[in-house]
């Protein structure tokens, strides 16, 4: 089922996410519909509170890049509960987007290597590392589950020039192709 997806400004996306068990309701569903949802929106990455739960989990599906970096067409993957171990001290630059900000594309810097632990769908525990656009990626939609968005990683110039496009945002005058819900 495609779900509507928060946008900028919604109460959720401000809020630090919460841990749940094996036991939460209707998780396997749950994160079938997440890949739908991601997918139908043109997606690579999608974090729960994207729509309205503000619990820690994510999906991300790299595939459609496979062309561009082969070893990007098998990284699709679920996340429940992770947790930033570490981030390396080398920042990248790379152009950002996100489907609860629809329009807007910045450069941000990330690190360009990680370390987190998570539980995959079954719930199984994985430590490991990611580097290069697969870390950026995590580094994004974990941000979600932090309460932070990526426009809050722009500098505080380019944060104002920005300014009048996130208000339009807030009040739901943005196009988007995909179904939305606006504070």
């Amino acid at each position: 089922m495609i779900l509507p997806i928060y946008t900028y400004g919604t109460a959720v996306l401000r809020k630090v996410a919460e841990p749940i068990s094996k036991d939460y309701p209707g998780l396997s569903e749950l994160i079938q519909n997440m890949f739908e949802t991601m997918y139908y929106a043109d997606g690579v990455g999608l974090a729960a509170p994207q729509i309205g739960l503000p619990i820690r989990l994510l999906v991300i599906d790299l595939v459609p890049f496979k062309d561009e970096d082969p070893e990007l067409g098998s990284f699709k993957i679920a996340m429940i509960n992770p947790q930033m171990l570490e981030f390396s001290e080398n920042k990248v630059s790379g152009e950002e987007g996100c489907l609860s900000i629809p329009g807007i594309h910045e450069t941000v810097m990330r690190s360009q290597k990680i370390r987190i632990q998570y539980w995959d769908e079954n719930f199984e525990e994985h430590t490991e590392e990611f580097e290069g656009y697969k870390a950026r990626v995590v580094q994004h939609e974990y941000d979600h589950l932090e309460g932070n968005l990526f426009t809050d990683r722009v500098s505080p110039i380019r944060r104002q020039l920005l300014k009048s496009k996130l208000t339009n945002i807030v009040k739901g005058k943005t196009a988007t192709q995909y179904k939305v819900k606006t504070a």
